[in-house]
Order: C-alpha cells, then sequence, then structure tokens
C-alpha cells in the first residue's frame, strides 16, 4: 500500500510536509510520500456563478494519477490531491473533502480551513490541525470507511469547521480496527 500527496493547483509544500507528518502519526504503518508534479485545476470544473470548483472532476484527474501510480509501482496506492480553491459537490455549499469509498483517489480544500476564512485571526496551528485531520478522514474513506457516530474519531462527519476542531487525528478504536481488517483482505 502507497499513500501519496499531491498538490492541485499552486498549494504550499510546507503545509504538503505537515499533512504528509500527520498522516504518518495518524495511521502509524503507512508510509506517505509527496509527489512532485502538479494537477492543474480542471477549467470544465470551474462554476462562474458558484465561484467555486465541482469536486468530481478534480477527483477524476486524481483518480489517474493514482492508476498511472499503481501500474509504476505495482501495488495499491491511494492518493490525495492536496487544493487551495474552494470546491463543492451537487447538494452542498461547500465541502472540505471527498473521497472514493473504498477507492484510490481523494481530495481535501483548504479554502474553509485558515481561520481567516470566518473573520478569526490567521492562526497557522490550527490551520494545519485541520488540514490534518481532513487528509486522513478523507484516506479513511479512501480505505472503505464511512462516517463515525463517535464525534470524536477523525472519521466524524462535519457539518462546520467547529465540528472538525472538536474531532480529533486519530481514528476511534472501532475505526483503528476496521482500518486493520481491511488491510488484511487487501494482502
Amino acid at each position: 500500500m502507497g499513500i501519496f500527496l499531491i498538490r492541485v493547483g499552486n498549494v504550499e509544500r510546507k503545509i504538503l510536509s505537515f499533512v504528509k507528518e500527520g498522516i504518518e502519526d495518524s495511521l502509524q504503518k503507512e508510509d506517505c510520500v509527496i509527489l512532485e508534479n502538479i494537477i492543474q485545476l480542471p477549467k470544465e470544473a470551474y462554476n462562474h456563478s458558484r465561484k467555486q470548483y465541482k469536486s468530481q472532476p478534480i477527483l477524476n484527474e486524481v483518480l489517474k494519477c493514482a492508476l498511472k501510480l499503481e501500474k509504476v509501482m505495482r501495488k495499491r496506492c491511494i492518493v490525495l490531491g492536496v487544493t487551495e480553491a474552494d470546491i463543492y459537490a451537487p447538494g452542498m455549499n461547500f465541502i472540505f473533502g471527498e473521497a472514493q469509498c473504498p477507492g484510490k483517489a481523494a481530495i481535501i480544500s483548504l479554502f474553509r480551513l485558515r481561520p481567516e476564512f470566518y473573520g478569526e485571526r490567521p492562526n497557522e496551528k490550527l490551520f494545519m490541525e485541520r488540514a490534518v485531520k481532513e487528509a486522513v478522514h478523507e484516506i479513511g474513506h479512501a480505505f472503505g470507511l464511512r462516517h463515525c457516530v463517535n464525534p470524536l474519531c477523525v472519521m466524524h462527519f462535519s457539518l462546520h469547521i467547529y465540528m472538525t476542531d472538536r474531532k480529533l487525528s486519530k481514528f476511534c478504536s472501532k475505526c483503528s480496527a476496521k482500518i486493520k481488517m481491511l488491510n488484511s483482505l487487501s494482502i
């Protein structure tokens, strides 16, 4: 199994490095690699009236990357795209991220994770914690996990940013056990 991060558009490398460390800490046995290439935001994903990007075309580009990696590496790969773009899915005003469940591709948006978005002072530590939580959450979906009822589990659904703040960056014991079982089945 390989977990990879890729920039979708212009994203600072230090953000990816912090997210990488957070993923490795949360998943413990999994290494995470930052890819050097960059996926450009698909023009067809942009909705001019909403001033947002539809998530599915971006997720499709991340999936293409994952499939190429699997051919080269000859093992299952999950690729997480990280973007600064504001994204949405049909029926939603916005989303923090999306993933195939289970699957090979996931994305997170940093756009609404910054405290400044909510009229608060910049807080890099809080911003990075939020980014890690959303990254681990979406990778959990790619592993095949659904939303968890435990409000402290990283797999709990975040309807708003303060729900993200409340939860931990780790899986609860039930979700951890599910990941171990799913990993043993994929070997």
